[in-house]
């Protein structure tokens, strides 16, 4: 097995990490992704259609970040949601992560969130809505993150053909 074929392997695994991580906000995500094709560009032996799939896919990395921050953001702004509250749920949800296996990320978010806008309306109604409306902002968010990460895994996909047919 050549260097290249390694390098090859584990950037396609560090990319599945990191599309993974646009939806599981422990793992790391789209940074990864970058550095990943970065890495192949360099080691991986695949000459410019290597640079070409780094340049397109770090375009498309960068696109879902800024998309999933600015639908996020433009959403928890509409709703006027403070980022304490958002910060409270993600502190939440990394101890739901240790205290309910697999979903209590999600769980100890959601519950960390509500509690929290309880906290700050003291109406639990109103609370209820507008950690509905958080939670539905950062889903989409995540969504057009996790689509890009996608796009930019199957560039890379792509261009592993390409350097294979040529190589």
């Amino acid at each position: 097995m050549t260097s290249e074929t390694v390098v090859t392997i584990l950037c396609g695994l560090a990319i599945l990490v990191g599309v993974a991580g646009t939806i599981i906000p422990v793992l790391p995500g789209s940074i990864l992704i970058g550095a990943s094709l970065l890495a192949w560009a360099i080691w991986g032996g695949a000459g410019t259609a290597g640079w070409v799939v780094f340049a397109i896919g770090t375009v498309l990395v960068a696109a879902g970040m800024a998309a999933s921050a600015v639908l996020t953001g433009r959403k928890l702004k509409e709703h006027a949601i403070p980022g304490r509250s958002i910060v409270v749920g993600l502190v939440a949800g990394v101890a739901g992560m240790f205290v309910i296996p697999v979903v209590g990320l999600f769980v100890g978010f959601a519950a960390g969130l509500l509690l929290s806008e309880f906290a700050r309306t003291r109406n639990f109604p109103a609370a209820g809505r507008s950690s509905w409306a958080a939670l539905k902002a950062t889903g989409l968010g995540m969504l057009a993150e996790f689509g890009l990460a996608c796009l930019a895994a199957s560039t890379w996909v792509i261009g592993v053909w390409i350097a294979a047919v040529n190589g």
